[in-house]
């Protein structure tokens, strides 16, 4: 069992950066796989980027790459996700969330992660 709790979001201007962060509990929490998603206004939840347990490998879709960077810290049970050069496009709820990660799997499907968290809002102003 996993637990996840997103904070850091906010209210930021258009160029700016925020860092999002998930802490999780439970002593199983290395063996997932986390993933970030966001959710628009009357929008479906989209995957943004993922990393396995070790931290070693990440995929991230096309839109987030280069400006969302995945990290984990598993000792501190926390994963991050910092966005640079944020756009309005980037507003919207994101959530985290935990899924299993065999061999080092990156699951990119929200259907393939067991755990989520609340959400933190992001909302960019232009």
């Amino acid at each position: 069992q996993v637990q996840l709790v997103e904070s850091g979001g906010g209210l930021v201007q258009a160029g700016g950066s925020l860092r999002l962060s998930c802490a999780a509990s439970g002593r199983t929490f290395s063996r997932y796989a986390i993933g970030w998603f966001r959710q628009a206004p009357g929008k479906e939840r989209e995957f943004v980027t993922t990393i396995n347990w070790s931290g070693g490998r990440t995929y991230a879709a096309d839109f987030a790459e280069g400006r969302f960077t995945i990290s984990r810290d598993n000792a501190k049970l926390t994963v991050y996700l910092q966005i640079d050069s944020l756009k309005p496009e980037d507003t919207a709820v994101y959530y985290c969330a935990a899924g299993p990660s065999p061999n080092s799997y990156l699951p990119a499907r929200s259907t393939e992660y067991n755990y989520w968290g609340q959400g933190t809002q992001v909302t960019v102003s232009s």
